[in-house]
């Protein structure tokens, strides 16, 4: 079976990304960073966002502790 996975925060940088993911895990909810960046800031503007995503059964309780935060 092939999981499901729904974005809960989207970021125009990797660093925001990656302390909500981590913010996250700590709460025992998995997270992965999607998108990519360059290490050249001033091109980052012209990629896709990063987006932080979570497995789809746990999406709500992602939302509820984003919320809080």
């Amino acid at each position: 079976m092939e999981q499901e996975f729904k974005t809960v925060a989207t970021f125009t940088d990797p660093l925001s990304a990656e302390i909500t993911a981590g913010m996250l895990r700590e709460n025992g909810i998995p997270a992965m960073v999607f998108g990519t960046t360059s290490p050249y800031p001033s091109l980052n503007s012209n990629v896709n966002a990063v987006e932080v995503k979570v497995n789809a059964e746990d999406f709500e309780d992602a939302m509820k502790l984003l919320e809080q935060s």
